[in-house]
């Protein structure tokens, strides 16, 4: 990376974000919940904190839950089990699923029968027979909702697109006899309580793009990257420990040398414009885009130790 390049600087992120859309769906959650028995909330299982809405988590909290840690598959085996028994050792029922594939999906349709089972048996001694459990799915945007939906009622009802938020209207969907979920759109919340939340947020395509330059989430998730599961540059990109090492160790600003670890990245993958540069701009949506999709390995941002 060139000295004196501001433009190569990557500043500290800060980041307030709140469309007046969102606010809206926070004042109809609020009302909705009146209607419903058990809140499902729909977690990325690569930033469970990150992806917990701090906003959604006090107004529900009175309310019966179930986690569900969602795109288990991209995520890294062993801390998906640290975060189920963490969560679990809060009294939180939590399932890890892939919507995808449709793993876990059965089991958490158990759990809210399980977790509501005393509700509906005092129902029954009051005469209520037959009542349904009404459950609420709750997510931030690009947490997997509407493919999770898709899964549990079997059908493809629920808009599913790449784009964040991009599921707009209520709807009641029916799970089976016993189940039915009131699906709602994703909602961030109007200021994220540190730069790590908003990068964890970005990598995984929570923030529209427009809303934080690729360049330095890119730049950020190779640090990551090189920092805890270096292997995985390794065997996806073809680069060498030594090589790794020894631009780490250059004489210059830790940010130059991770900017030429990326560009090594570029190189390899051919993202190569006239004159023999790398273009960084494609490089660092390659970066973006194989992490999201999984293609560099099974990775959880936020580990439990």
């Amino acid at each position: 990376m060139p000295k004196n390049n501001e433009e190569k600087s990557f500043p500290k992120v800060r980041l307030s974000w709140y469309p007046g859309h969102m606010a809206k769906t926070r004042r109809q959650i609020e009302e909705d919940l009146r209607m419903v028995d058990i809140i499902i909330e729909l977690l990325d299982a690569r930033i469970p904190i990150a992806s917990q809405n701090p906003d959604i988590a006090r107004i529900i909290q009175r309310k019966k839950k179930i986690i569900v840690l969602n795109k288990c598959d991209l995520a890294d085996e062993k801390q998906n089990e640290k975060w189920l028994q963490y969560f679990e050792k809060k009294g939180i029922p939590t399932v890890l699923t892939d919507s995808n594939t449709g793993k876990g999906i059965e089991q958490c349709i158990r759990k809210i029968e399980a977790v509501m089972s005393e509700e509906i048996q005092l129902q029954a001694n009051r005469g209520r027979i037959g009542r349904k459990i009404r459950a609420m799915i709750l997510g931030i945007p690009n947490v997997g909702k509407s493919s999770f939906i898709n899964r549990i009622s079997k059908k493809s009802t629920a808009g599913v697109g790449n784009k964040p938020g991009v599921t707009k209207q209520k709807q009641w969907i029916r799970i089976n006899e016993k189940i039915e979920l009131l699906d709602t759109p994703g909602v961030l919340w109007p200021k994220f309580e540190s730069e790590e939340v908003a990068l964890n947020l970005a990598f995984t395509g929570t923030i529209k793009e427009e809303i934080l330059p690729k360049l330095e989430i890119a730049y950020h998730l190779t640090k990551f990257l090189i920092e805890n599961y270096q292997e995985k540059l390794w065997e996806r990109y073809k680069i060498s420990e030594k090589l790794i090492e020894e631009k780490m160790l250059q004489p210059q600003e830790e940010n130059e040398n991770i900017y030429e670890i990326m560009l090594e990245i570029g190189k390899k993958r051919g993202c190569i414009i006239s004159g023999g540069k790398v273009d960084e701009e494609k490089t660092a949506r390659l970066l973006l885009d194989e992490f999201k999709n999984g293609m560099i390995g099974k990775i959880t941002i936020e580990s439990i130790k």
